[in-house]
């Protein structure tokens, strides 16, 4: 490889003389690689970037992505991302989301599809929220039997045995288009 090849995790600049941009991310000291690739220091807007071949998608603040709940627990929800602005990614990378000040029982439960939007990246690690109205739930089954289920305010009913239980529902709940399928 060059001598521009980095590897992730690698420092590639100081956060006094540059910002992370894409596919790099600040530790609080250092700017360092997300992604295997070729550094890329823009001088002209002080970022440093990596550029990689097959472009891993690394989302930025601002972004809504789409994904799978991965893992629940009791303040947090870990995301793997599935699309980001409508667009697929294959990269797999995760993000956590705080359901510490949501009032519910149940925000989420595993499996289930959330739509989230990008806050930060803070130690390496990529943070989103839930908290808008057309940000959460996009799709659920029954945590009972299963089966399909449908909004009710807020809360969904099963179909199938009637179970209730609370989630944080998106706006676009129930709607099948809230994706762009590849072409």
């Amino acid at each position: 490889m060059s001598e521009n090849a980095t590897y992730p995790g690698e420092k590639i600049a100081s956060i006094e003389e540059y910002e992370a941009g894409y596919n790099a991310f600040d530790d609080g000291d250092m700017v360092r690689a997300a992604t295997i690739g070729q550094k890329d220091i823009d001088k002209t807007t002080r970022t440093a970037n990596i550029k990689h071949p097959k472009d891993l998608s690394i989302p930025k603040v601002g972004d809504i992505v789409i994904g799978t709940i991965a893992a629940v627990m009791s303040s947090m929800i870990a995301v793997s991302i599935d699309y980001i602005n409508g667009n697929p990614t294959t990269s797999k990378v995760e993000c956590v989301c705080s359901t510490r000040n949501i009032r519910k029982r149940n925000v989420a439960l595993v499996n289930d599809i959330a739509k989230l939007k990008i806050l930060n990246h803070l130690n390496g690690t990529i943070h989103a929220t839930i908290d808008e109205p057309n940000l959460g739930i996009l799709f659920t089954k029954c945590r009972k039997c299963g089966g399909k289920v449908v909004p009710m305010r807020d809360a969904i009913k099963c179909t199938e045995c009637s179970w209730i239980d609370e989630r944080k529902l998106s706006t676009d709940f129930g709607k099948s288009d809230f994706i762009k399928l590849r072409e």
